[in-house]
């Protein structure tokens, strides 16, 4: 067996800051990481991100004390300097967490971006990438401290002040009664850039084909595409976007049978919630490593892209719009392969 890294100062309780600024899926992410300091190692667990996405990390009872900045990333250093961190795990690894990681001046950890073997498939095609998921690495970067996988998946904790009772939300909405039968569908269509969005063309046929109730879960830029939506389907699609916060849809998931979602924060949530999910690949592939990570010997992903495009993937991100003009990585999907994935997924409930 190796060294743990406190086995030689077993009398203090480690501190340990962990860093990762952004965004929603990233952060959700780390999940298995903290826990696993806490219960592992009995350690004092800290989290250092941005003030935008401290809420993710609010009911989480893994970690002790959430640190957050907004620009002065100056004044939150000096607030950390008064804890003596028995270790640093960065989880970012950028130039903004160096500066962090050199004024507190305590051992440290660092995520290896494998920046190049990205760029190297976003610019040439050539696939260099591990095939290791992004939480694996994330937990290679703490084995030195003696921690290891426990498989039991992702966390996501949403504060009871914000769970949100489906049936009575929804007949207040509507004044429909819906037939729940097996359940319903969460169908994301928000993220952060355009390029990972499913356009309406194909949300539509979703909306038509699978069966049962769909509750569409999407930000408030997203309002107008779901009540088109609504308006264009049939009576058991509601449009929530808007309505909720991120803890709010959150809640709305962990009562779904079935999650259908582009790459986004929100198939990492409905992992966590060990749902069965439909993804729909756009500029970015799971090569990156950052599909659906759910606990050992669980899989019930099913992931949609279209294979073969010289210009896939275009970006490790996203982009506003698409840079050939033609969107083919979204508007060429088969919607008869992701309604019938769907249908079966759902009738297997």
């Amino acid at each position: 067996m190796g060294t743990n890294f406190f086995d030689l100062n077993f009398a203090v309780k480690p501190r340990i800051l962990v860093i990762r600024f952004s965004s929603i899926g990233d952060i959700v992410l780390t999940s298995p990481v903290v826990r696993a300091l806490k219960l592992q190692l009995d350690a004092e667990v800290h989290y250092l991100t941005k003030s935008s996405y401290v809420s993710i990390l609010e009911a989480n009872p893994y970690i002790d004390q959430i640190h957050a900045f907004d620009d002065d990333l100056d004044l939150v250093i000096s607030q950390l300097k008064r804890f003596d961190f028995s270790h640093i795990v960065d989880l970012h690894s950028n130039i903004r967490t160096w500066r962090v990681k050199q004024a507190l001046r305590g051992p440290n950890t660092q995520l290896d971006k494998l920046n190049w073997q990205k760029w190297l498939l976003v610019n040439t095609k050539v696939n260099r990438m591990p095939d290791v998921h992004i939480v694996d690495r994330y937990l290679d970067t703490v084995r030195s401290l003696g921690i290891f996988n426990d498989g039991k998946g992702l966390d996501y904790f949403v504060p009871w002040r914000e769970e949100v009772g489906v049936k009575r939300l929804v007949k207040e909405l509507t004044g429909e009664n819906i037939r729940w039968r097996q359940g319903f569908t969460a169908l994301a269509i928000g993220a952060a850039h355009a390029t990972k969005r499913m356009p309406y063309d194909l949300l539509e046929a979703i909306c038509r084909g699978v069966q049962g109730p769909i509750l569409i879960l999407g930000g408030p830029g997203d309002i107008e595409v779901g009540a088109a939506l609504e308006a264009a389907t049939r009576s058991e699609v509601v449009n929530l976007s808007g309505q909720l916060s991120l803890h709010g849809s959150a809640s709305v998931v962990s009562q779904s049978s079935m999650v259908i979602t582009p790459d986004t924060g929100m198939m990492h949530i409905a992992a966590a919630f060990k749902k069965p999910i439909i993804s729909v690949w756009g500029n970015t592939v799971p090569e990156f490593g950052m599909y659906p990570y759910y606990p050992a010997g669980m899989d019930r992903h099913a992931a949609f892209e279209v294979s073969g495009l010289s210009c896939r993937p275009c970006s490790k991100i996203g982009f506003p719009s698409c840079p050939r003009k033609h969107f083919r990585c979204m508007q060429d999907q088969s919607v008869d392969l992701i309604v019938q994935a769907a249908n079966r997924r759902f009738e297997e409930v």
